[in-house]
């Protein structure tokens, strides 16, 4: 569903930098169908950098990247994928129903499925009292709440999750967890990234961490915790970190 072969970034030297940001090193992984993958990692390993690649809004420097069998940049597949942005951002004027028939016309569904799926994921959300209400109006977790049922609405074979729980209170944090331990269940492909290592424990088969541009670990719990000696995610990741030199 997701693989990166040899996948280095560099961004554009800056105004006043002494050398050009180097954001990925090289990596490789693989996201396989039906499978839940937890993307980890301090602040500025790459995992937005990875992201964005995958969504095609940056390209690499080195290295190749397949999603579903193609380019990230193929029309082809932007159907087939579901994504929520770590922020959320809609369009300041469109009421929360109207936002959601916008994105159903844009991933080509009918009225009648785009009635049904918005009936079902904003209910299932806790916003379809609120569909007349202007987006603008909404808290930052009801936003989040609204990207991820946009993120749903069409029934992709891929979800990509930046973040999900950001902005949540921990009524909202437990209802995305039990969303997504349903969508797991349900067969779906889901690349999960998160600063929240009790959520990815719990919600994914295998985890990727990343450092400094590069893969430091990238197998399953049980794998990390044999290698480590420690008995939870969120030790076993220091400890990864920690090897690696901080």
């Amino acid at each position: 569903m997701i693989e990166f072969l040899s996948v280095h970034k560099q961004y554009e030297k800056q105004i006043g930098e002494k050398h050009a940001h180097v954001a990925l090193r090289g990596i490789s992984f693989e996201l396989k169908q039906g499978q839940t993958l937890g993307m980890v990692g301090p602040n500025g390993a790459g995992k937005s950098t990875s992201i964005r690649l995958m969504m095609d809004f940056i390209r690499p420097t080195e290295g190749e990247i397949r999603i579903l069998d193609k380019a990230p940049g193929d029309p082809a597949i932007r159907k087939q994928i579901g994504y929520l942005p770590e922020t959320a951002s809609f369009p300041k004027n469109l009421t929360c129903m109207e936002m959601a028939t916008f994105a159903g016309i844009t991933c080509g569904m009918n009225k009648k499925a785009i009635a049904e799926q918005s009936e079902k994921w904003l209910s299932r959300l806790g916003l379809w009292e609120h569909r007349n209400r202007l987006i603008r109006s909404f808290s930052k977790g009801m936003q989040q709440r609204m990207g991820f049922a946009m993120a749903l609405l069409h029934d992709p074979e891929l979800l990509i999750l930046d973040e999900p729980m950001s902005g949540l209170d921990p009524l909202g944090r437990a209802e995305i967890v039990a969303l997504t331990e349903g969508l797991r269940s349900e067969g779906k492909s889901i690349l999960f990234c998160s600063h929240i290592l009790t959520d990815v424990e719990r919600l994914t088969d295998e985890v990727l961490i990343l450092h400094k541009g590069k893969v430091c670990f990238h197998g399953g719990l049980e794998q990390i915790h044999q290698q480590t000696g420690e008995t939870n995610l969120e030790t076993a990741f220091l400890n990864v970190i920690e090897g690696q030199g901080r």
